[in-house]
């Protein structure tokens, strides 16, 4: 029983007060027993993984509570229960989101803490996503552990491209990653610094045209068909039939999805903009099935422990889809995407349409789909057939 100590007397707490209370709610139930002080929250690293342990003097009603929190595991070295630590918890716990960014990288200079605190303040300042800001940050900060005691400020551009020469010739980092190194340098200069002119003579690699991937109609059937899943078939299947990225499929709210006007809204998508896609007639009826099973609250598609879908578990869904099929070809979720748009292209849809459902601001970056998709080249046939 938890009790509490005044001068040197143990004393029967309001610990009772809490366990009547308690009544089979589960999440609220264990928030309550956190907000009065009858459990305490300890983050921590454990067996190589971020954990909450959750800290009580042993009481039944309370040992049954926490065991039933979702993932809950008992330590018998720690003699307590713990749950991952992730977004869902500390926010059921009242815990501080982490925020990696707060945390200096190791074998960075104290005379150039400064400048990567003054870097990530002018990145969220203006409104970059997450995403890229960690980027950014791991980019930048890998030239300020090189420079060690020299000051960021005091370099010139050509020690900038000295430096990005040994990116290429000594790193071999590939063309993406030296374009990331180098955004994220000039970044610092042009954007924090106000050196607008700093990277006149500084060049760019070339960079690889690459394709977009995509999936022909019959592979993407037998995908669907190989998932039997309700929530992940439908997943695989509004990614398909709405041109959705990863990003955009997990954050799909209960409340986007307008089946009256069979439209989707997709918030804040890339490039902070809002646009509207159509929603299948195919799929309305397996919508309305997977809403009566797991009746999502908030996100349309929710993890394990509540809140919104992982991209990384969406991610491995479409893997694991792929090698049920049978198909071992190297594309990732995205996939789905780019053969929403080479199919739409195929079947004679208008190229400013597709850029408009895909929210693409420039159509040269839709117009990518007419290289995959050239139906009069596709007709000419090689000599070879005609020997």
């Amino acid at each position: 029983m938890l009790v509490f100590e005044m001068d040197g007397i143990q004393k029967i707490p309001f610990i009772l007060y809490i366990l009547a209370a308690m009544d089979n709610k589960g999440n609220a139930d264990i928030k309550t027993a956190i907000d009065s002080g009858a459990i305490r929250c300890e983050p921590m690293q454990w067996e190589e993984r971020n954990v909450i342990f959750l800290r009580f003097s042993f009481e039944p009603t309370l040992n049954s509570q926490t065991k039933r929190l979702a993932g809950a595991k008992w330590s018998k070295r720690q003699k307590s229960w713990y749950v991952i630590d992730n977004t869902h918890y500390r926010q059921l716990f009242g815990l501080s989101m982490k925020d990696p960014s707060n945390k200096t990288p190791d074998r960075i200079s104290e005379i150039n803490h400064q400048a990567l605190t003054r870097f990530v303040e002018t990145i969220r300042l203006k409104g970059y996503r997450p995403h890229t800001e960690n980027t950014y940050r791991n980019e930048f900060a890998k030239l300020l552990q090189i420079l060690g005691n020299v000051h960021i400020d005091t370099l010139d551009p050509e020690r900038i491209r000295s430096y990005m020469l040994y990116c290429t010739t000594e790193l071999k980092l590939s063309e993406a990653h030296l374009h990331s190194r180098l955004n994220s340098i000039k970044f610092y200069f042009e954007k924090v610094l106000k050196k607008e002119s700093f990277f006149v003579d500084i060049p760019r690699p070339k960079k690889h045209s690459t394709l977009p991937k995509h999936i022909s109609p019959r592979d993407v059937k037998k995908l669907f068909e190989c998932t039997e899943n309700l929530k992940h078939n439908t997943m695989l299947k509004l990614c398909y039939g709405m041109g959705l990225r990863v990003s955009e499929i997990v954050g799909l709210k209960v409340t986007d999805i307008d089946s009256g006007n069979m439209q989707v809204l997709i918030e804040r998508s890339k490039g902070k903009k809002d646009r509207y896609v159509n929603l299948p007639e195919s799929l309305l009826e397996q919508l309305r099935q997977y809403f009566k099973e797991y009746r999502p609250k908030q996100y349309l598609f929710e993890g394990q422990y509540g809140g919104q879908y992982g991209t990384r578990s969406a991610q491995k869904v479409f893997k694991d889809a792929m090698t049920r099929a049978g198909m071992n070809k190297q594309v990732g979720i995205h996939g789905l995407q780019h053969s929403y748009a080479t199919h739409l292209m195929e079947s004679g849809t208008d190229i400013g349409h597709i850029q408009k459902l895909l929210g693409h601001s420039d159509i040269r970056t839709t117009l990518i789909y007419a290289k995959v998709t050239d139906r009069d080249t596709k007709k000419v046939k090689s000599p070879l057939d005609n020997l």
